[in-house]
């Protein structure tokens, strides 16, 4: 194993996480309209389809933290992608709709794998006070990855098989990478580390009430990573290598939306959740009212990407709040939460685009993105003793991962650094 910096690991997490999440789970949707065709699947086939990685995302997240400390983070990590290349192996080579579901479920296990990897080794290679900007940079490979995948169906929209080879390669080349870089441990703990205190039914009431939101947003934004460019192919005309320009827009949006969870950290987070989610319900609206003008249907990807993104890094933010201590608990029940959403919109779209057609079911949707961020007052707001008293109250993305572990003067903690004190009950 060699030595690498912060920064390096930052950019090498951020690179598989670019596979994983944007190359194995979202890119799918941009190949939809070649794969439907080619493979004769309905609209109703394809959101069942469509649901496959996110259920098996679901599974995988819970026993993720486990197989990171039994089999170390490079072990875990390398097995993540293992699942990956395969995953998207089989997909280039899918012949029906159960050979390309395989495919697809195997790469939502590659996803539910591979964050709690790189957290192991995070928390093994990289100081504390540097989590934050390292997660945060990780976390915007979903849109490098969904931004990478665009070239592919500019240039081999014919040949989609060739492209989630070319994929396969690249998670392959992952795998061999990881074991330079991943250290072999599990997760490493100061042993000076307070125990974290008992989760209240406040925090537990707060957490579930977020995670409800986050059910909600994923549920509504399945329609647009599912079906986005089908129905511009479909509704609009377009040609299909110009449906990657959308997920280009959401990609290049998508990286900023780390900076907007950051800046509602730090003013009203429920303001900033029912903002997003009004320009997310925005975003299918737009692209079901003009599928065929290319311009606009670009702007509707813009809008989309930032939304979801921002929605995503505020939900971390606010599990690492309600549950400080408890990383594996506290930002993992919002996102499974949104694959839960994801899982169960994508067939219900693929239902509705069949009874109703893509204009009606995106409206319908739209609809009900609107009706939730309407009910963001009931937003979790953080708990009364985050400030400690006569101190200034941090906030953002490291502060929030700062103040995940309470620890009582650690040695590893730089000499700059205030020690933080464990919250009362």
């Amino acid at each position: 194993m060699t030595s690498i910096s912060s920064t390096k690991f930052a950019l090498f997490g951020a690179a598989l996480i670019a596979i994983s999440y944007g190359l194995a789970r979202f890119a799918f949707g941009l190949f939809v309209p070649p794969i439907r065709d080619d493979l004769g699947l309905s609209p109703d086939v394809i959101g069942i389809i469509g649901a496959l990685p996110l259920i098996s995302f679901l599974l995988a997240t819970p026993l993720a933290p486990l197989a990171s400390v039994r089999l170390g983070a490079r072990n875990a990590a390398m097995l993540s992608g293992a699942f990956g290349a395969v995953g998207l192996a089989l997909i280039s080579q899918a012949s029906g709709a159960v050979s390309l579901g395989v495919g697809v479920f195997a790469c939502g296990i590659c996803t539910g794998l591979m964050m709690p990897a790189l957290t192991a080794a995070m928390q093994a290679l990289v100081n504390r006070s540097v989590h934050g900007r390292v997660s945060s940079v990780m976390n915007a490979g979903t849109s490098i990855g969904v931004a990478v995948a665009v070239p592919a169906v500019l240039f081999l929209t014919d040949a989609w098989r060739f492209a989630y080879g070319s994929f396969a390669i690249l998670a392959a080349i992952g795998v061999a990478a990881t074991w330079f870089v991943i250290p072999s441990v599990s997760r490493v703990t100061p042993a000076s580390i307070a125990t974290p205190p008992r989760i209240s039914v406040l925090q537990w009431w707060r957490l579930g009430r977020l995670s409800v939101f986050a059910f909600a947003m994923g549920f509504v934004s399945s329609a647009y990573w599912i079906f986005a460019p089908d129905l511009a192919v479909t509704l609009g005309s377009l040609s299909p290598d110009n449906t990657g320009w959308l997920w280009l827009a959401v990609g290049i949006a998508g990286l900023g939306g780390a900076v907007v969870a950051d800046l509602a950290d730090r003013n009203n987070p429920p303001i900033t959740q029912a903002l997003m989610l009004m320009m997310l319900a925005a975003s299918l609206a737009l692209l079901a009212a003009s599928p065929g003008q290319l311009v606009l249907s670009v702007f509707s990807a813009l809008v989309f990407g930032l939304a979801y993104m921002s929605l995503t890094g505020l939900y971390l933010m606010t599990g690492i709040r309600l549950l400080p201590g408890r990383l594996s608990v506290g930002p993992v029940l919002p996102f499974m939460a949104v694959s839960l959403g994801q899982a169960t919109g994508s067939p219900v779209v693929g239902l509705l685009v069949n009874d109703m057609g893509y204009a009606d079911a995106f409206s319908t949707f739209c609809a009900i993105g609107i009706l939730v961020a309407m009910l963001s007052p009931f937003y979790p707001r953080y708990l009364d003793h985050e400030a400690e008293e006569g101190a200034e109250e941090e906030t953002g993305l490291q502060a929030a991962y700062d103040y995940q572990v309470p620890d009582e003067n650690t040695e590893e903690a730089p000499a700059q650094e205030k020690p933080l004190e464990a919250p009362a009950d």
